[in-house]
């Protein structure tokens, strides 16, 4: 047999899970995790119906690369350059410039709303819920109260504080201003105080009488910053140039209007954006025509005088070949020229589409030199009417593009055309995008469970309870019986004047039958013990001791053995309740105290071979009692009178009692319960008792469940500290 101070270790003491014992241990508590699991759904539940709805109203913006292609000259296009980048717009629509205009046109910065009931506020306001009529609740929203405003101003330093307003009826209320002031108005009416620079007008309330409404004006900064919050802006694709705005608010209406005004104020901009870039650039067009004008008249001028002075009337024939083939060489070099700065981001220089191109502006550039040098061998006349010439239509070519440029400009600031365009218009989707009452369901279900599952596994390994023999047996004590789980064993005992004995009401239950085993067995382990009684005592209470103790007496008398049950449990013993004894009658404190005689405290049943031996009016020094000699001189007198001598004592980590009664007793039997004691505090009990002298012959497994015993018993470490406590109360 294993050393009483030797606990052995479990084969699997290793770091491995066992997933079947996680799985016997989850299917063990299978009706907590449930219970939160429902917990959680019902949580869930009143979360979802009680948070406000949420919906998103969505349109669609194209920023166009070119500003107006459409019914517009070429040149006029050319004006308006690329695309907008999209970051750029995005940042533009989030601006305070846009959304302020939004704020001010749909007057955002008001606020007006029926004052809702903490908690479940909302549920109560849009559920048909019935309430009791109490004045308390009378001024909470109820569905259908509702309230519009059609004007509100207030002075600076009521920005941002509450008007509260209370209906009288539904043309009737009363005003409480920020300063204590209370006023009274009429629905459609404006009410003005011209003092404080206030003015109001309600357009329409519904709501009962004392209904309170919440008014309250937003500083400009904090209604934008409110409108911002739930705007939202994202480019469609990757350089699509096709811009999505969104905006989400408790009312679908509310987020389509509110979206609308902030993509007509954003086009508004746009629009006044283009217009002010051509305005600005008809200004300085216009302001150059002048210059340009006279550089034309002096041109002209300066050829007439020149053609006057020498009589000089054209340039003649090959004059003009020169003039119109260098016109077109300079025209081909501008021309090249500007390939060439594209071919220069393409290519490099050694490459031969960029060495074509340089080969080919040489030979103009050779061309055009021989051409000038052509020009300076004409005659002095000639050359000079061919310069002359050159400037004047020179200057003459900018004013016709000046002029040209003023008149796409001027077409450009009256169409007022941005580059921006509606593709789709505000729309809201009919049903909300939260809550998502289904998801919020099933997320809370999930996290019920776990949290369930969590709590079941952590109280299973803190609380690591006997679970079968071989645990017992792993404490190096024999086990003399498991008993079966008995319903009446578990029923409470509070209040009720007479308990049940199974041995008697049901012989044929399998707890009757685990104790027939029993007495079996404590016949053969007592042979060598000296005297014939036994001691039953436990870890801490609510193990059963007493049934079991009352219940084996029946069955010991049944086979013939003359037995005497013993209630030794002087502070809350219940033996007397097994057999209809009174409180009053004498007992084990009075035998012991020498006020009763021992024939006359002794019980007779109705089983002639059982007699009992109950408590007795609780004394105030129960362990003073039994530490005097009169006990070891009763249990002798029983001891010759009686075949077994049952004493059920009180929990050894509890009282001192025990042990004493050990010492006395000739076997020590410890009981523990399944599923309930732990193996610490078994093992405690047993060092306690040892530590006094008092060695336990054996243990008993009390109420086995086979439904819920585990298939291993997982080992390792007890963490665990044990704290009983046992207290004793008088009955009444």
């Amino acid at each position: 047999m294993t050393s009483p101070q030797q606990v052995p270790q479990d084969a699997n003491t290793d770091d491995e899970i066992d997933l079947l014992d996680l799985a016997v241990r989850v299917w063990q508590a299978k009706f907590l995790i449930l219970s939160f699991g429902f917990v959680a759904a019902v949580f869930g539940l009143i979360y979802s119906f009680n948070t406000p709805p949420t919906y998103e109203a969505n349109s669609l913006l194209q920023l166009e690369e070119k500003s107006n292609q459409l019914g517009l000259p070429e040149g006029l296009a050319d004006l308006s350059g690329d695309s907008p980048r999209a970051v750029t717009e995005i940042e533009i629509i989030k601006s305070r410039l846009v959304v302020g205009r939004a704020v001010s046109r749909l007057n955002l910065d008001w606020r007006a709303a029926p004052l809702t009931a903490p908690a479940l506020g909302h549920l109560i306001a849009t559920q048909d819920i019935p309430l009791p009529d109490w004045d308390v609740l009378q001024p909470y929203m109820r569905p259908g109260d509702a309230i519009r405003l059609d004007l509100l101003d207030v002075p600076p330093d009521w920005l941002g504080q509450d008007i509260y307003l209370t209906a009288r009826d539904t043309e009737r209320y009363d005003l409480e201003l920020p300063n204590g002031e209370i006023v009274k108005g009429r629905v459609g009416e404006t009410l003005i105080n011209e003092e404080r620079d206030f003015s109001v007008r309600v357009g329409h309330l519904s709501g009962d009488p004392g209904r309170i409404f919440v008014i309250r004006q937003l500083p400009d900064t904090a209604a934008i910053a409110h409108v911002r919050e739930g705007l939202g802006v994202s480019e469609q694709g990757r350089n699509s140039g096709i811009l999505r705005l969104t905006y989400t608010a408790g009312d679908p209406e509310t987020a389509r209007q509110t979206l609308d005004a902030i993509a007509q104020a954003y086009l508004g901009q746009n629009a006044d954006r283009s217009a002010a870039e051509a305005e600005s650039s008809l200004e300085f067009v216009e302001s150059q025509l002048p210059d340009a004008r006279s550089a034309v008249q002096e041109a002209e001028a300066a050829l007439n005088s020149f053609r006057e002075k020498e009589q000089a009337i054209d340039l003649g024939s090959e004059g003009e070949a020169l003039l119109t083939q260098i016109r077109s060489l300079e025209s081909e070099l501008l021309d090249i020229e500007g390939l060439e700065e594209e071919l220069a981001e393409r290519f490099t220089r050694s490459h031969p589409e960029y060495q074509r191109l340089l080969a080919n502006k040489a030979r103009l550039e050779e061309r055009l030199a021989s051409l000038r040098e052509e020009v300076r061998g004409l005659p002095s006349t000639q050359r000079e009417v061919l310069n002359l010439t050159r400037e004047l239509e020179l200057a003459q070519e900018v004013y016709a593009q000046l002029r040209t440029r003023a008149q796409e400009l001027q077409v450009l600031r009256a169409s007022n055309i941005g580059n921006v365009r509606v593709i789709d218009t505000a729309r809201t989707a009919q049903n909300p995008i939260a809550p998502r009452k289904s998801l919020i369901l099933a997320l809370s279900v999930v996290i019920g469970l776990l949290t369930g599952t969590a709590v079941a596994l952590t109280k299973s390994y803190l609380r690591n309870s006997i679970m079968g023999s071989e645990d017992l047996e792993q404490l190096g004590l024999p086990v003399f019986a498991t008993l079966n789980h008995c319903e009446a064993a578990s029923t409470s005992n509070k209040g009720k004047k007479r308990l049940p004995l199974v041995a008697l009401e049901d012989p044929e239950h399998l707890f009757v039958e685990g104790l027939r085993s029993l007495r079996t067995g404590l016949h053969f382990g007592m042979l060598d013990a000296d005297t014939h009684s036994i001691v039953l005592t436990s870890p801490a209470p609510g193990v059963g001791k007493s049934f079991l103790s009352a219940n084996l007496a029946v069955v010991a008398a049944q086979a013939g053995q003359k037995v005497c049950l013993i209630d030794a449990d002087m502070r809350r013993g219940q033996q007397r309740k097994y057999f209809g004894l009174d409180r009053r009658h004498a007992g084990l404190a009075q035998v012991l105290a020498r006020d009763s005689a021992l024939d006359a405290a002794l019980a007779e049943t109705p089983n002639e071979n059982l007699s009992v031996l109950a408590s007795g009016p609780f004394p105030p020094n129960p362990s003073e009692l039994l530490m005097r000699q009169d006990l070891l001189d009763l249990l002798k007198k029983l001891d010759e009178r009686f075949d077994l001598i049952i004493i059920d004592a009180p929990p050894v980590l509890a009282v001192t009692d025990p042990v004493v009664l050990g010492r006395a007793g000739g076997t020590t039997i410890g009981v523990a319960r399944f599923n309930a004691t732990h193996p610490q505090e078994f093992l405690a009990m047993k060092k306690t008792l040892e530590t006094s002298g008092v060695k336990m012959a054996g243990a008993i497994l009390n109420g086995y469940d086979p439904r819920v015993a585990r298939g291993r018993h997982g080992g390792g470490k007890y963490g665990y500290a044990y704290n009983a406590r046992y207290s004793y109360k008088s009955e009444s």
